[in-house]
């Protein structure tokens, strides 16, 4: 289960049955966020939470709103996104599953469908999100993964990365870190585990926090490639978390490489995909 789970653990999702689940249900969804404008809807209907309406009002036949964990930007990916809506009809587990792709683009897929209390809530029942940011290091751009990850031209310094990130962990005012169209109405947050890892021409930023503010994570990529890169210390990262003052920081990081890999709800039973792990493997 989400939140049970220790770090890089294995754990595979049940086998989708036949058996009949209606209500409210909790959706665990993957897409490729470079043909959207990000998750949330808008006018011109070429966003991913318009795409996924979209097939459920065909799939059952009414429009049914949804609720997302967190709201993705243009470009941003998600490797196990969660969302709950209220159904209006029974269907078979696998039937959700299968229909509902059926009528999502290529670039989007549900992985699962799994029933869910009537208070839960895929935003605000969740207590930690997963975040992978896969950069790949390289003096010519990697054309084979462009728009998949996030590219530095310059060699980094991962151990001195490794040691500004450390300054970062626990509770803290990361408006250094946030967009100034950031809406959230408090910049503290906790962030739980920050490691950095090479392998070969990559390497993966993996961030867990309650939560994260607008561009926090892209933010931090950015600051810690300054580290890296040597165009700052490392203990810079303390000097600009605790000026509270985003204009001081780096410049965001693009969107390219950053995943969405997984939300904690501890207790619930959702299924669990190592969806950290799968961005490691896969790309």
């Amino acid at each position: 289960m989400m939140g049970e789970v220790e770090p890089g653990d294995v754990v595979v999702a049940p086998r989708l049955s036949a058996h009949p689940i209606g209500g409210r249900l909790a959706l665990g969804l993957a897409y490729d966020g470079r043909p959207f404008q990000g998750w949330q809807t808008q006018a011109h209907r070429n966003t991913v939470q318009d795409q996924l309406e979209t097939a459920l009002e065909r799939f059952v036949g009414q429009p049914a709103a949804t609720i997302c964990a967190g709201r993705t930007d243009t470009g941003v990916h998600a490797a196990l996104q969660v969302v709950h809506f209220d159904s209006p009809v029974v269907r078979p587990q696998i039937s959700w599953v299968r229909g509902l792709n059926a009528h999502l683009p290529s670039s989007i897929a549900i992985r699962w469908a799994a029933p869910v209390p009537d208070d839960f809530h895929a935003r605000f029942s969740a207590t930690g999100r997963h975040y992978v940011y896969r950069l790949f290091v390289d003096a010519v751009r990697p054309p084979l993964w462009h728009g998949r990850v996030g590219w530095c031209f310059h060699q980094l310094d991962v151990a001195a990365m490794r040691q500004a990130a450390q300054v970062l962990l626990g509770t803290h005012d990361f408006s250094s870190f946030r967009s100034s169209q950031c809406q959230a109405a408090s910049p503290v947050r906790t962030l739980h585990r920050l490691e950095i890892q090479r392998h070969g021409r990559f390497v993966d930023l993996s961030l867990h926090a309650n939560a994260f503010l607008h561009h926090m994570v892209r933010n931090i990529v950015g600051a810690l490639v300054y580290v890296g890169m040597g165009r700052q210390p490392w203990h810079w990262v303390a000097e600009l978390l605790a000026a509270k003052d985003r204009r001081l920081g780096a410049p965001t990081f693009a969107p390219d490489g950053l995943y969405l890999t997984g939300v904690d709800y501890p207790g619930v039973g959702l299924p669990y995909l190592d969806a950290s792990r799968e961005i490691r493997e896969n790309l």
